[in-house]
């Protein structure tokens, strides 16, 4: 019988066409579902976390970020790892030999592996196994590869994080609660005397300090993270997923938003991601369906090509720090990349690059200077610095980013 592993590493490849989502944060800080990619690959293996890896260009902002140790390099003989790109982790990898790796069928990619140092040292800087490695394909699509696999891993990352929920109803709430799965409140969370908590389709997860003001719905399954707001009659429908100290009203359906974001507004989102420091101006709405029934084809970034998703429910990615005007139209597989701002009367493009404006008079580009004003007078607002790392990394994707 083969020696269990010692320890985990959770390693961001840098690969996969994922445009916005990893801007700002290492491919396992995702959130996929109710928790982050790496909370999930932690708590489905019982083993320490020896650390995580992320690619140069990351390691300032992850620096900063991962609580865990960041390493470049494994020196034990015997190294467990798992791909940050891997938001659904099959704990049967465990049992991997050394030698042996799995690999994605669609991309070829590392999904998890089993290796001496040295050779874990080398997919560490390469994102590919060296020679010699056993490897075997999986039978299903295992990582992210697109920005709109996010959604598309949605419900099952959502039900792995709430699966065996405690559930901690108060005795006598004063609020309504209905249906039969887990419902999980902190004893800190208020919830007002006409909010409805309905977990007849899932279990719902409040986290810390949460507020549920008057007439809000939320529907199972649906997890609300530290800090955030729901406004008053907000409906949340399942399949969501807020993040810690994120502002919510109108209405959500099938909704991962990463953290620090405003939707305080009247609008449907649905079938969709979004990033952290988003502003969407009131009546802000998506497309999720398209008109035919058809399949969705969608585009990471304005120079990638067009590709079928496979999904028919597809509605926006949004990545960090974009802005939304009062009535802005998301259309069906909409992604926007990092610090664009939208408003125009029209639709805007399926797919905006960073740091692009969008209005009547047509496409321009945000200024650097006046983007980081914006970025620092929105974070400030919650106590949270820009720090030197978040500007670097700005500035980079500034430079590297091609303008429309």
């Amino acid at each position: 019988m083969t020696k269990p592993p010692a320890a985990i590493l959770v390693f961001d490849d840098g690969r996969g066409a994922l445009g916005p989502l990893t801007d700002l944060r290492p491919s396992f800080a995702l959130r996929t579902g109710a928790d982050t990619t790496l909370e999930r690959i932690v708590r489905s293996f019982p083993l320490p976390l020896a650390g995580v890896a992320v690619p140069e260009v990351m390691r300032g902002i992850a620096a900063e970020s991962c609580e865990s140790r960041l390493l470049t390099a494994y020196e034990d003989d015997d190294a467990f790892l798992v791909n940050g790109r891997s938001p659904i982790p099959d704990p049967s990898w465990a049992g991997l030999a050394p030698g042996e790796a799995v690999v994605d069928p669609e991309s070829g990619d590392v999904v998890a592996a089993r290796l001496r140092g040295a050779d874990a040292t080398a997919l560490l800087k390469t994102g590919r196994l060296p020679g010699g490695i056993d490897r075997s394909e999986s039978q299903r699509q295992e990582l992210l590869n697109h920005p709109w696999d996010a959604v598309r891993f949605r419900d099952a990352a959502i039900a792995v994080d709430l699966m065996g929920l405690t559930d901690l109803r108060p005795r006598k709430p004063r609020f309504e609660i209905c249906g039969d799965h887990p419902v999980e409140i902190h004893e800190s969370a208020t919830i007002a005397a006409s909010a409805v908590l309905d977990a007849a389709e899932g279990p719902i997860r409040i986290g810390a300090g949460v507020m549920i003001r008057h007439g809000a719905v939320v529907l199972g399954p649906c997890a609300i993270g530290a800090g955030s707001k729901i406004l008053e009659h907000a409906l949340l429908k399942g399949n969501t997923s807020i993040g810690p100290t994120c502002k919510v009203a109108g209405e959500l359906d099938g909704v991962i938003i990463q953290s620090f974001t405003n939707k305080a507004h009247d609008g449907h989102i649905g079938d969709s991601w979004l990033g952290s420091w988003i502003n969407l101006g009131a009546g802000t709405t998506n497309s999720n369906l398209l008109n035919t029934y058809g399949e969705v084809t969608a585009q990471a970034e304005p120079n990638a090509r067009r590709v079928r998703t496979g999904m028919t429910f597809l509605g926006s990615v949004l990545g960090d720090h974009v802005k939304t005007s009062i009535g802005t139209q998301l259309m069906t597989g909409a992604v926007v990349g990092t610090g664009s701002m939208l408003a125009s009367t029209a639709p805007p493009p399926t797919c905006v690059g960073r740091f692009e404006w969008i209005t009547d008079a047509g496409r321009s580009r945000f200024r650097l200077d006046k983007f980081l004003q914006t970025a620092q007078a929105m974070m400030g607002r919650r106590d949270v610095e820009l720090t030197d790392a978040m500007r670097a990394r700005f500035a980079a994707l500034h430079a590297t980013d091609t303008p429309t």
